[in-house]
């Protein structure tokens, strides 16, 4: 839009506001003509050509003040036509006025507009202060100053009132001002101005009545006054601009860019009154444009809209003029003339403004470089990956909050035969090998998981908010899943075998023991053959108090000091016990009972293991006799280390245990862990067939914790599996859990075996384990670990009466039950005492 048409616009919306003024002055005209006295031909000539020289002088002397691209004029007309109204009738007044302003308006070259405007407004202000004048009965008659001080102080008045209330609506639309702001600009100054004038018009009018030759005095007076109020407006005009100026150059004293731009985009519109403010910066391409509301446009400066107006360019460089940033734009709807004063407050603030966007932009400049180093100091620069520091730093602060939602784990991931890759392809191709198994990891971790690399070829994994310490075995399964397909590394394709420890955050210790306990399981892994193997505390050797446990193995062994507990596993839906799991406990004289994760480590190193195995297994057949003899044919079952299955002698002596208490080799249950090494499968298949052709039952324990289970069920002719309690424990509030669970019980249903599951101590946990399909669990809603003896007087007591039941029925003998539809499939998967 030009800014023609733009003054177009703003005129049409002027249109209906100064039609307005103008019929109602040519209707105060006509009156006026109706009215008119009848004077002589020379006294008419005199009072006429007097009176429209007083209006015309008093409209020409004015103070002019800028707002926006509008020029507006202060002047002394109201003083003028009020004088006038004085001494004339207000008839040749109000005509005089019309005539005078239009005279006036016309050598100034204003607009039509504006001079119908302005000739119509004062015709009002005349008609106005003439009526109230008469409404006084002007003029006063006595000599009584009281009669001539208030009509024309009431006549001045209204003449204000009018003159205020006709051109303010004018001056809003024509700027786009609100008529608060015009009315609160320099109200101080205005009511001042009007005092002054009114004292002008009165002393006029008493000089006149006194002596006429005294109105010589009158013109040196009003000029005098109208200089004091002149220096007066620029004098405050000035203060006003230094101080907005110095408000705002305060304003741009900021760091960030973006809001160094906005506050001098707002800011120079209202400083300046500039209808649209624009900044370009060379160096960035940038155009940022806007108005004292805010910005408009903010982006590439070859794609800014054009700016239309008159525009006053300046350029943003510093006070000697050897910097320059860039270019600010004011624009105006119209034509405008900066002052001298307005051409240096602009300069001043350009210079500010260049200050300011260097300041930003070496901020800017400093705060990436600062970022670019503290990312560097806590990333690999190879991979990208976050690195040890880094790493230790996160962990840290996730194991400080402890109340944060979840398990928190670690993987510790370490490349098999790397140094190959490196000395056979070199150190390049070995480089591109660990970018790529860094993007893999990242790729398959998840989104709060926290990937780094350690150093060389070993990774670590930081696992967050993990519903139970189990699923990390599962995570840590992707994890090594992605590193499974061949990498292409030059046209060649190169496989990649890695060895993973998992370690769950410890109560103590921090980070730092975090990562000890991941790299003792990854450790075991590499040891074991196996590709991923939890943290035991049983295993760890760094202990110095399994240390000290283990030199007093011989004498626990001698003294019988290895005790054996019972934990019933109970049908879940009738609640009466089919089996009972033997738990291991050291009695020490000192220490008092220790659990079995402290001492089977030592147990296995120390050469003690078959007579400790002997010993347990003894304790608990002669527990299944007892209840045997006392009515309950309770099979037992006992864990089994895995070095245990490493001895070719083991079967025999399992099945020599029990010939000797006369039980069937039915009523043992072998419980197995998952840590079995993949490359002692063929001596550990021999010791297990051998047991099973004989009778013995096997199960796998801790199914799902491991990451051979399904591998490991394909190889061990076992018969049941044990659900981990962690996934009992997590299954309510993890989906991950849950699914686990029941891909387990599917599984189980497929192969025909046994499922139990471990940790169950909430009747909802025994009742959705039920609806899901599983038939049998333990866990201490039913009963912790008992004493043979303590067993067996529970089993005899029993629960309602009915001894062998621990638990209260899920539903009613004979009652009709509406299964599942997983439990419809069949009930295979119940524990059976066979």
């Amino acid at each position: 839009m030009t800014p023609q048409r733009r003054q177009t616009g703003t005129d049409q919306r002027l249109l209906p506001l100064v039609g307005l003024v103008v019929i109602s002055a040519g209707l105060a005209g006509a009156v006026s003509i109706a009215h008119l006295p009848n004077y002589g031909a020379r006294e008419a000539t005199v009072v006429w050509a007097a009176l429209i020289s007083l209006v015309a002088v008093g409209f020409v002397v004015k103070v002019r003040v800028r707002i926006r691209a509008t020029n507006h004029d202060i002047a002394w007309t109201e003083t003028a036509i009020v004088i006038g109204l004085a001494v004339a009738p207000a008839p040749v007044v109000i005509l005089a006025t019309g005539f005078g302003v239009a005279i006036a308006t016309t050598l100034a070259r204003g607009t039509p507009l504006k001079r119908a405007f302005g000739i119509g407004k004062n015709m009002l202000v005349a008609t106005a202060a003439g009526l109230v004048l008469q409404v006084f009965e002007w003029p006063a008659n006595g000599s009584d100053i009281a009669q001539t001080v208030v009509p024309l102080a009431v006549a001045y008045l209204a003449a204000v009132l009018v003159d205020e209330l006709v051109a303010l609506p004018v001056i809003a639309i024509a700027t786009g001002t609100s008529l608060r702001t015009l009315f609160r600009e320099d109200w101080d100054l205005r009511v001042t101005a009007a005092l002054t004038r009114l004292v002008v018009i009165i002393g006029t009018v008493l000089i006149i009545n006194v002596d006429i030759r005294l109105l010589l005095t009158v013109p040196p007076l009003v000029l005098s006054l109208h200089l004091l109020y002149s220096s007066r407006v620029r004098a405050r005009t000035e203060q006003q601009v230094w101080q907005r100026l110095a408000q705002t150059t305060d304003a741009l004293n900021v760091v960030e860019l973006d809001e160094v731009l906005t506050t001098a985009v707002t800011q120079a519109a209202e400083l300046f009154s500039a209808d649209e403010v624009e900044i370009e910066l060379r160096d960035a391409a940038r155009l940022v444009r806007g108005n004292a509301d805010g910005i408009t446009y903010d982006g590439p400066a070859d794609e800014a809209p054009t700016m239309q107006g008159a525009v006053v360019p300046a350029r943003l460089e510093g006070h000697d003029k050897s910097v320059d940033v860039g270019m600010l734009r004011l624009r105006f709807q119209g034509p405008v003339q900066l002052s001298e004063r307005e051409r240096y407050t602009l300069h001043t603030f350009a210079s500010a403004l260049c200050t300011a966007v260097r300041n930003a932009q070496a901020y800017a400049e400093l705060a990436r470089v600062a970022q670019a180093h503290a990312h560097a100091a806590a990333h690999d620069a190879l991979t990208g990956l976050a690195n040890r520091r880094h790493l230790l730093d996160q962990g840290n602060e996730q194991l400080h909050n402890r109340h944060a939602d979840g398990v928190t784990a670690l993987v510790l991931i370490d490349l098999n035969h790397f140094k190959e890759v490196n000395d056979t392809l070199g150190h390049a191709a070995g480089d591109q090998m660990l970018v790529k198994v860094a993007e893999r990891l990242r790729a398959a971790a998840r989104a709060d998981d926290l990937v780094a690399r350690l150093g060389g070829d070993e990774f670590a994994v930081l696992l967050r908010a993990l519903p139970a310490p189990a699923v990390a075995a599962h995570r840590a399964e992707t994890l090594l899943a992605a590193l499974h397909e061949p990498f292409d590394l030059d046209g060649m394709r190169i496989s990649v075998e890695a060895s993973g420890g998992i370690a769950a955050a410890p109560a103590t210790g921090g980070m730092a023991e975090l990562l000890r306990r991941a790299d003792v399981a990854m450790y075991q892994a590499k040891r074991a053959g196996q590709r991923i193997a939890t943290y035991a505390p049983a295993r760890d050797t760094a202990d110095l108090s399994r240390l000290t446990l283990g030199g007093e193995l011989p004498r626990a062994v001698a003294d019988h000091e290895f005790t054996v507990n019972f934990q019933p596993i109970v049908d879940l839906g009738t609640g009466e016990v089919i089996a009972a799991e033997a738990l291991a406990r050291w009695r020490h004289p000192t220490h008092g009972m220790i659990d079995p994760l402290r001492f089977l480590e030592a147990v296995e190193r120390s050469g003690l293991l078959p007579a400790f195995a002997e010993a347990i297994l003894d304790q608990a057949l002669i527990a299944a006799g007892t209840w045997r003899d006392a009515g309950f044919d309770v099979p037992v079952a006992v864990n089994v280390s895995p070095r245990s299955l490493l001895d070719a002698r083991f079967p025999g002596s399992v099945l020599a245990r029990l010939r000797a208490h006369d039980l069937s080799p039915d009523r043992l249950v072998l419980e197995l862990t998952e840590t079995l090494t993949l490359s002692q499968l063929d001596v550990v298949d021999q010791v297990l067939t051998r047991l099973r052709d004989s009778g013995v039952r096997l199960a796998l324990d801790d199914f799902g914790t491991g990451y051979s289970s399904l591998s490991l069920l394909s190889r061990i002719p076992v018969h049941e599996l044990k659900i981990d309690r962690s996934f009992v424990t997590a299954m309510e509030s993890s989906a991950e859990a849950a699914a686990i669970i029941r891909s387990t019980l599917d599984l189980g249903r497929s192969l025909d075996l046994a499922v139990v599951a471990e940790g169950v101590e909430q009747e909802a946990q025994r009742r959705a384990l039920w609806e899901l399909g599983c038939t049998a669990g333990q866990g201490h809603l039913f009963a912790r670990p008992l004493a043979a003896g303590a067993l067996l007087a529970a089993l005899q007591r029993g629960v309602g009466g009915r001894p062998g039941i621990l638990a209260v029925a899920l539903h009613d003998a004979g009652a009709v039950v509406r299964l599942p539809p997983t439990r419809r499939q069949g009930a295979r998967g119940r524990h059976q005492p066979a």
